[in-house]
């Protein structure tokens, strides 16, 4: 953790919001159909790994992940100053009339969300979509809401919220930048 980070959760207490979260996902999901996660790249994709291996426990029964990149889906493409970089989707199964359930680590505007939900729509047609989100710092720009939330901040528009998880991060944590300290350009967010 930098000095002008406020630590909001350690590993430990990440570890107990994903178990929360998979006991509201199992709770509030749809009974007789196949549940399938899918991540968004990138922080979104070990997050939905391990609410598999929560809901694994759960339900007794294999859960599979896949990975979208919203790369191409995004509606600030080409307002940037360099390259897109492509890290793929891989969604190995049918998501015709099935549940899934797209996972991000941190839900601001809605943006990428919109993106991940065209991206999974170009693909088949999901008996449902239901979102989770590690931490939901508010601020929308799109009427998206979460089905499932690990952590709900209250944070002022231009603070910075990251989420560090393994195998991305060398730490896990969750931080919270306040505004006017922006962050390293290393670790700025997407959009």
């Amino acid at each position: 953790m930098k000095p002008r980070e406020e630590r909001l959760c350690d590993a430990q207490h990440i570890k107990g919001l994903i178990s929360s979260m998979a006991r509201k996902l199992v709770d509030e999901g749809r009974r007789g159909t196949p549940l399938y996660l899918v991540g968004i790249r990138s922080r979104g994709v070990p997050l939905a790994e391990r609410l598999a291996r929560e809901l694994r426990v759960l339900l007794d029964q294999e859960i599979e992940v896949g990975a979208v990149d919203i790369t191409l889906y995004r509606d600030d493409l080409g307002q940037g100053q360099r390259w897109p970089v492509l890290r793929g989707t891989e969604i190995p199964f049918d998501i015709d009339g099935a549940e899934v359930v797209l996972v991000d680590d941190v839900l601001f505007t809605g943006r990428t969300v919109r993106a991940a939900l065209n991206a999974i729509c170009d693909l088949g047609r999901p008996g449902c979509i239901r979102l989770a989100a590690l931490v939901d710092r508010g601020h929308r720009e799109i009427p998206i809401q979460p089905d499932v939330v690990g952590l709900a901040v209250k944070t002022d528009r231009l603070d910075h919220v990251r989420v560090r998880l393994a195998p991305v991060d060398p730490l896990e944590e969750i931080v919270r930048i306040a505004a006017g300290r922006s962050p390293d350009s290393s670790e700025r967010r997407k959009p």
